[in-house]
């Protein structure tokens, strides 16, 4: 992941500040229909005759979808570019999101979520690759990055936001039109109720997205290579992806604490929706209150990434700061959890204030970890990484939703996650040793780069 040496500032293409607002602009572009789909998400599926069980399957199907690509596709933002696979990613959550909104079948649904997951995975690395490699290329490898991957952070957050908060009121305004909903449903033959129009609305979306990928995220020229040497490459971009956690201890705790954010919005995500539609008493109302409740986390989340720098500032170091940051996200489930069958205005106001904490946590921590990762590794490598990161967050989700899916509804689930987000913040009770490559890994680094970058046949 480092055989080749980061690039020197040449002072050429885009300069930092508008390489920060374009990152920013993908960023949100990528995440509002995404966020427009989350606060109906699993009511739409409940309200087409799926169990919770079952809705939980269908989350597993995007999260194991997208860990068992995130290695490969990472690997592939790394040989073909930044710019095509994340095109390719809008391709594909443009037709997810038409099957999840028009999809009254499981087998539409679970395509659709296999086909987001996909996505999902094209997406983890290449932006946040291209906008390093972008500010390097201009100024040099010490240029601050900080602050750009927070503002991105925060962008994703206010997209997510916005969405939520748009995906929970349409359906709730189509609502107040008296016959709408049945007028969808009768027009569409059933395909179309209040709940998926969030869904459709996404996908249109989705190609403004694709647009604004393909003009305005410049790229140098990449060695010419062949379907074959893209193919060939996988093994060695997983290969040495996977290399990451064995040989160095930081990258090591990046994953595991990965790991713990991915059980803590597992969490979240699946039983959240249930308790605010409890609360209400529809599913539509309830869609409304999650997506209020939702964008507020959102924007805890952006406050968060805001607020990155200086909690490290405040703190002494990164490693501190993620310590402080996942403290805040286990007080967050633990507040959930003791309020999870408690119904009472005060028990209420912990519940909102354990979920803001969540977020608020999530956010401090996202930017300080990947400021330590992109120290760690260098733009021959720089997606993959972040697919090992990714991977990571995906598959604990996925167990930890289905586990969450499962089990009796109240305290139990939420602590349980508090639990695993505590085993993760105090892995950064101790500082982290300097990075001491094994002998030999060097070596296979170089070579790894040079297969994926297609210089060897």
């Amino acid at each position: 992941m480092t055989g080749r040496p980061a690039p020197a500032a040449t002072g050429h293409g885009l300069d930092g500040a508008t390489a920060r607002r374009r990152f920013v602009t993908v960023s949100f572009l990528f995440w509002l229909p995404i966020g427009m789909s989350i606060a109906t998400g699993v009511l739409l599926f409940t309200e087409r005759g799926m169990g919770l069980a079952a809705v939980a399957a269908f989350y597993a199907v995007h999260s194991l979808t997208a860990a068992a690509m995130e290695l490969p596709t990472g690997g592939l933002s790394d040989v073909i570019g930044r710019r095509p696979v994340l095109a390719v990613a809008g391709l594909l959550n443009l037709a997810a999101f038409a099957l999840i909104g028009l999809g009254a079948a499981a087998w539409a649904i679970v395509l659709g979520m296999g086909l987001m997951g996909l996505a999902r995975a094209l997406s983890s690395g290449p932006a946040e690759a291209w906008y390093v490699d972008t500010v390097h290329a201009h100024a040099g490898p010490d240029a601050d990055i900080r602050t750009g991957l927070a503002r991105g952070s925060s962008a994703t957050s206010a997209a997510l936001a916005l969405g939520t908060l748009l995906g929970g009121g349409l359906p709730w305004l189509l609502g107040l039109a008296p016959g709408a909903g049945e007028w969808l449903a009768d027009t569409t033959g059933g395909l179309v109720i209040p709940l998926s129009v969030p869904a459709l609305l996404g996908a249109l979306i989705e190609v403004v997205f694709v647009l604004y990928v393909l003009s305005a995220l410049p790229e140098p020229p990449r060695p010419r290579t062949t379907l074959r040497r893209v193919v060939g490459g996988v093994p060695a971009a997983i290969a040495a992806g996977l290399r990451l956690g064995a040989r160095d201890a930081l990258i090591r705790r990046i994953l595991l604490t990965a790991s713990a954010a991915g059980a803590a919005l597992a969490a979240v995500e699946l039983l959240t929706p249930g308790r605010a539609a409890a609360l209400m008493g529809t599913a539509e109302s309830g869609a409304l209150v999650f997506a209020g409740l939702a964008c507020s986390g959102y924007l805890c989340h952006a406050l968060g990434s805001q607020l990155a720098p200086i909690v490290a500032r405040l703190t002494g170091r990164s490693e501190r700061a993620v310590l402080a940051s996942l403290g805040l996200v286990a007080l967050g489930l633990t507040l959930l959890g003791l309020t999870a069958h408690a119904m009472s205005p005060l028990a209420t106001a912990a519940a909102v204030t354990g979920y803001g904490l969540v977020y608020l946590g999530l956010g401090a921590a996202g930017p300080n970890e990947n400021d330590l990762l992109h120290r760690r590794v260098d733009a021959s490598g720089r997606a993959t990484a972040l697919s090992v990161q990714s991977l990571s967050l995906q598959l604990v989700a996925a167990g930890a939703g289905l586990a969450a899916g499962t089990l009796p509804t109240g305290p139990l689930p939420w602590l349980l996650a508090a639990a695993v987000v505590l085993a993760g913040a105090l892995l950064w009770v101790r500082r982290a040793a300097p990075a001491k490559p094994l002998p030999g890994v060097a070596a296979g680094r170089a070579d790894a780069g040079a297969v994926m970058a297609g210089d060897v046949p």
